[in-house]
């Protein structure tokens, strides 16, 4: 731990990007307490206050009809981080799982599960899950099914390439000396060694999906209107700058934030778990 916090305290980008997570998540957490408008992330309209510079009032300015941006991006937020929480917790089991059987079962199964998982990563991911959501009606649900669709083949590509290597390692080959069985020592040998690796791309993953998310509510096939979200909101106010250039523009650095942080913890984390190891 001390060796971590001496890394964290000499690598000021990562200090930098750990703050800009700690707002992103509090904004989401305490949007309902730190929004001065709450109800205008619903279907509200104020027209006596509609497409309003910043003020003091209203620090990012509203929208077309009269709602609070600043208001809307912090419960943009929650949706973002609630789709990133989602669609990491269902791929990265199944990617570290595939991976871990691939790369360790070898034969027919590693020929099988690598194939596929190449077709997957051969496609476009924002291409791929525009074509899931151009199927699917364009609710949260289904875009959370699209995004994971096409993230869980990173991780078996990660841990595969991890566990081809550690497999013919000196402790592998204890545990089957002993005759452990084939699931205890991919989940309870293999795996703990491929926790920093994963990890870390968990964290550089979060803004990806944030990013991924936010194309496609830009493109009209994710998160539907009046529930708040940081592409819609971009692709709305795109169309009227650079008159109302606050409507695109405070949405788009909403996403820059998270983006941004999510990727210097990212860095900050593969240093301080590869010199752990």
């Amino acid at each position: 731990m001390r060796r971590a916090l001496h890394i964290l305290a000499a690598n000021p980008l990562t200090l930098t990007g750990a703050v800009l997570v700690l707002l992103v998540v509090l904004a989401a957490l305490l949007a309902d307490v730190v929004a001065p408008y709450p109800e205008h992330a619903g279907a509200v309209v104020d027209f006596l206050n509609f497409n309003k510079p910043p003020s003091a009032e209203h620090l990012f300015g509203t929208d077309l009809v009269g709602r609070d941006l600043f208001s809307r991006v912090l419960f943009a937020y929650r949706i973002s981080l609630l789709l990133g929480v989602v669609v990491l917790v269902i791929s990265v089991p199944v990617g570290v799982t595939l991976g871990l059987m691939a790369g360790y079962l070898g034969g027919r199964r590693e020929y099988v599960l690598m194939r596929i998982t190449d077709v997957f990563l051969s496609i476009p991911p924002l291409v791929l899950a525009m074509s899931i959501m151009g199927v699917l009606p364009p609710t949260l649900l289904n875009g959370m099914l699209a995004v994971t669709a096409m993230w869980w083949p990173w991780y078996t590509r990660l841990v595969y390439n991890i566990v081809r290597g550690e497999k013919v390692e000196g402790y592998v080959l204890a545990a089957e000396i002993i005759g452990a069985s084939k699931w205890h020592i991919m989940f309870r040998e293999i795996l703990p060694n491929c926790v920093p690796a994963v990890v870390t791309k968990i964290t550089l993953d979060f803004g990806f999906v944030i990013l991924i998310v936010s194309s496609l509510s830009f493109l009209g096939l994710g998160v539907q209107p009046p529930t708040p979200d940081l592409g819609s909101m971009v692709a709305e106010g795109a169309r009227y700058l650079p008159d109302s250039w606050w409507l695109a523009v405070f949405p788009g650095l909403a996403i820059l934030v998270a983006v941004f942080g999510f990727n210097l913890v990212g860095d900050g984390l593969r240093d301080i778990l590869g010199a752990e190891q």
